[in-house]
């Protein structure tokens, strides 16, 4: 039989612009008409992190509007920094239908305190650079909301432009996507996004660690869940498997580990499109949106440190708003740009992503034309957790460490189905009143060990040196059901689009 996956080595990790001023429409603006919408779209505004910009960004969306009352909104509007993103732009993508945000995150950290500083490992200098980015697409009916994940280390092209610290004029050359806004803050950061992908981005925002922190605390926390335990001892998370409720800082340890597994930066992308699924959920069903005095408290922590174009203001939040009240996770659906090539090596500037232009074209090509990524399924549950080390590799002999007959040929049934190579001949365990069930391993195998506990949520691992390749698994008496699992190779990334519901913890938001 083949030899399970063994656990890798370590793997080695491979300025912003002043506010623009306020401009004010010298005579009452006229509600457009349903069918003039498409033609007028809203800006999204900018901010710090990756993954928490892109979670305040769609918490902007969804709840800077509820219609609640234009005078709350209003008030909400004139504490959010303004900045000209869109100045002199030239030479755009035709609009298409529908709305496009790009959300950026920046780091942000030299806002926090030193006592949150040092707890959530958040020392050394703010870099300055965009470490998340994603274009948030909402749907022109305002039923749907498509956000793609752009990875940072992406090959790009920078268009002319003038250096922002040097003020010195660049000719087009190659960047790593990141790279655009440290040398042109956000208008060459859309430029460059809006070059790669011929989408017209409409609004802009920008968020920070600490807009990030406070929207989580202010909504009471924000619930994930894990089948595995995840531990990264760069940004102090720890986590066991099941299911945590997570405060503003943790929040924030659980969005930027990338030292879990060895997808690094893909990998916590996928976290980050789990958690702002996982907010939104908490957002549209914990009443929020509903109560006007909570509504102001969770919007003045968003908004209170996020920086956004000029045009997104009180009037486009109260109309998105509006429309947007029944929205639920089973209406986002979440992808990453497609990569044709990892480690694409680039004079100058290293490693870096290359994208799949063909399957690039058609995702962005769906947007241009606000189709959704996940027409043509139908819906369902919980969709299968992403595991290390392919199951097909992984050898599982079962045992029965209970009276109840046949549990052994059941699980044993059931892990083959989902993929696993077990010996299809079960056994009786010594034991007969097992209450958890265990999967002992051979530290060796930790790897292989972790995505067959994926497939068994709640089980106790049990290291047992020398024991070899083949794992085993004692069923006990809290044995439910064999939870579906997929291998990820981190160095054949496919394009997975997922709906938001099939990423809670819940499962049927």
């Amino acid at each position: 039989m083949p030899t399970p996956p063994r656990s890798p080595s370590p793997a080695t990790k491979g300025a912003q612009g002043a506010p623009g001023p306020r401009r004010r429409p010298q005579q009452p603006r006229r509600r457009p008409r349903p069918a003039e919408r498409s033609a007028r779209p809203v800006r999204p505004p900018r901010r710090p992190r990756w993954a928490m910009r892109a979670v305040t960004t769609l918490s902007v969306v969804v709840l800077a509007s509820a219609g609640i009352g234009h005078a709350v909104v209003s008030s909400l509007d004139a504490g959010i920094t303004r900045i000209d993103a869109f100045k002199d732009m030239k030479n755009r993508p035709r609009a298409g239908h529908g709305m496009n945000v790009l959300l950026v995150g920046t780091d942000g950290r030299d806002r926090i305190g030193e006592r949150e500083r040092r707890a959530y490992r958040l020392g050394g200098a703010p870099c300055h650079c965009t470490d998340t980015m994603m274009i948030v697409h909402i749907s022109e009916d305002r039923e749907r909301a498509t956000v793609v994940s752009l990875p940072r280390d992406s090959y790009a092209e920078a268009p002319a432009h003038v250096d922002r610290n040097t003020r010195k004029p660049h000719g087009p050359h190659p960047v790593k996507l990141n790279a655009a806004y440290a040398e042109g803050g956000p208008q060459l950061t859309i430029r460059t996004v809006e070059n790669m992908t011929r989408v017209k981005i409409d609004h802009y925002l920008e968020v920070d660690f600490t807009s990030f922190m406070r929207t989580v605390d202010v909504l009471g926390g924000v619930k994930v869940c894990t089948p595995t335990p995840m531990k990264d001892r760069f940004t102090g998370l720890d986590l066991a498997p099941g299911t945590h409720l997570l405060s503003g800082g943790q929040a924030l340890q659980y969005v930027r580990a990338r030292h879990i597994d060895g997808a690094s930066d893909l990998g916590r992308m996928k976290r980050q499109q789990r958690f702002l699924a996982a907010l939104l959920e908490k957002a549209t069903s914990s009443g929020v949106l509903l109560n006007p005095l909570r509504f102001r408290d969770v919007t003045r922590a968003v908004l209170g440190s996020v920086r956004a174009d000029e045009g997104f203001g009180t009037d486009e939040l109260l109309d998105l708003g509006r429309a947007m009240r029944d929205f639920s996770p089973s209406s986002s659906e979440f992808t990453t740009v497609p990569i044709g090539q990892m480690n694409y090596q680039v004079k100058g500037i290293g490693s870096t992503l290359k994208w799949d232009a063909v399957k690039a074209d058609q995702l962005f090509g769906a947007l241009r034309d606000d189709k959704p990524l996940t027409a043509d399924r139908p819906h369902r549950g919980p969709a299968p957790d992403p595991v290390e080390a392919d199951p097909r590799r992984i050898r599982v002999l079962v045992a029965n460490g209970t009276r109840t007959v046949g549990l052994a040929k059941r699980v044993d049934a059931e892990l083959a189905a989902t993929g696993f190579a077990t010996t299809r001949r079960p056994v009786t365990a010594a034991v007969h009143d097992v209450r958890r069930t265990v999967i002992s391993y051979d530290p060796r195998w930790d790897l292989s060990a972790r995505s067959l506990a994926a497939a068994l949520p709640g089980s106790e691992l049990r290291a047992v040196p020398g024991q070899g390749p083949v794992m085993k698994v004692t069923a006990g008496a809290d044995f439910r059901k064999v939870h579906k699992v997929r291998f990820e190779d981190p160095g054949r990334p496919e394009q997975n689009v997922v709906r938001g519901n099939e990423v809670t913890c819940s499962g049927d938001a």
